[in-house]
């Protein structure tokens, strides 16, 4: 008779020696972050254009833009290099978007961005900016996500970064809770002592300004080589997600000063230069599991001028948007009102173009039905996850979502989080 030779304490040697491993690796990798991800934040330098407004006045220009340079589905389709039939079905979506929730994420600069004369203009532009944040969070158009970027945490400019900081966080409790989607931005960091240094300043202004312990987040700006690589020959920017003690919410990739400070001459700099895809890639596994999100980053070929340079503008934007997502970079930087018309268009293009195949699949892996394709549970949740990025930025509708699925909002969400699916309800129609 076949039976089996190890007893319990063969199998308690092995759960002795695994064990604290198993704890170290739920501590570290939690999982994929759930809920709404901003599918870009928009930077604007502090001062006298930042008031409660600003989001709207992002979305004006920007369908103005649109009417300016390209008024209709065909004349957008010549001037991306899309697809006219493409274009056309997503175009009513794209021009919502722009009037409803123009700017999803919200960051007000600084920093590189940002020329204060001296200290007292800073202190006053700090609280401005945080006055002008809490009041946009309330409007109708206002973003979901917003915060600022400080100061980086080098010795020259550390204490500067944590007074302004310290200001705009006064005057925006000043108003009332600080907004759900509120985010602060380290930039240029360089050491884990830097992280650990802004868990450090995170936790003294919760205390210092009544809020609950670990209320504070923030993003990491990876934009210096120090910051993917030590010198030790180690990945530093796995360091400093770990390091964040839960309050790193994502790591944003900085264009310009990490290609420039690798010496990439500057007309080679950008998004898709190999080093910038070395370093996001770096940065894509140093995340993986944990729990903390990823942009990209700019372009600063802007959309303005004559016509024909808007037009290159607008065609390198959209194809640069599409390669991010192709690749897992769900959100970016934009900085200027009229890289909004490309960035929801490719962003729309992309789930409505994908969905017909990631649905089917999800209907197939639901149904357990036989396919061309065998998806095992971790695809199943990568699927769900794509449905669901497309429902919260606006590019899917819920209705067709289900049609085509089988299932809503609530049964992805399961699929994504690894739970057991909600019970079956009556079949949609079609």
């Amino acid at each position: 008779m076949t039976r089996a030779r190890l007893d319990d304490a063969d199998l308690a040697a092995v759960d002795a020696l695994v064990a604290p491993a198993d704890a170290v690796l739920a501590a570290r990798y939690p999982g994929d972050p759930t809920g709404r991800q901003p599918v870009h934040t928009v930077y604007v330098p502090a001062g006298e254009q930042v008031d409660d407004d600003i989001t709207g006045r992002w979305g004006e220009l920007a369908l103005q833009a649109v009417t300016e340079y390209a008024g209709s589905p065909p004349a957008m389709a010549e001037a991306t290099g899309l697809d006219a039939g493409a274009v056309a079905s997503v175009w009513d979506a794209v021009l919502a978007k722009l009037g409803r929730q123009p700017v999803e994420d919200l960051r007000v600069d600084f920093e590189d961005g940002y020329d204060a004369p001296d200290d007292a203009r800073e202190d006053a532009d700090a609280v401005a900016s945080g006055r002008a944040l809490a009041a946009a969070v309330t409007r109708d158009d206002g973003p979901p996500f917003c915060g600022v970027r400080i100061k980086s945490f080098e010795a020259p400019t550390r204490r500067r970064g944590l007074r302004t900081l310290d200001l705009v966080l006064a005057a925006v409790l000043e108003a009332g809770p600080l907004p759900d989607g509120w985010v602060v931005t380290l930039p240029k960091v360089t050491s884990v002592e830097q992280v650990l240094g802004m868990v450090e300043a995170c936790a003294r202004l919760e205390r210092a300004h009544g809020l609950e312990p670990g209320r504070l987040r923030f993003e990491v700006q990876v934009e210096t080589a120090q910051a993917v690589l030590g010198a030790d020959g180690t990945a530093t920017v796995a360091r400093l997600v770990h390091a964040g003690a839960g309050r790193v919410s994502a790591l944003h990739y900085g264009t310009y000063d990490y290609s420039a400070g690798l010496g990439v001459p500057a007309a080679q700099q950008s998004l898709e230069h190999p080093a910038a895809d070395h370093a996001k890639a770096v940065m894509q596994v140093a995340v993986a599991g944990t729990g903390v999100r990823l942009s990209d980053g700019s372009t600063n070929v802007l959309p303005v001028g004559p016509r024909d340079d808007v037009h290159v503008a607008w065609r390198l934007h959209a194809r640069l948007v599409r390669r991010a997502l192709e690749r897992g970079y769900y959100q970016g930087w934009d900085l200027h009102p009229a890289q909004l018309p490309t960035r929801y268009l490719a962003t729309y293009l992309f789930f409505t173009g994908g969905l017909p195949t990631v649905a089917d699949r999800l209907r197939r892996y639901l149904d357990r039905r036989a396919g061309g394709i065998l998806d095992e549970p971790a695809t199943a949740a990568a699927l769900g996850a794509f449905v669901l990025r497309g429902l919260r930025c606006g590019a899917l509708d819920d209705a067709e979502v289900e049609r085509r699925t089988g299932t809503d909002r609530t049964g992805l969400d399961a699929l994504v989080q690894r739970r057991p699916p909600p019970a079956p309800g009556p079949s949609p129609a079609g």
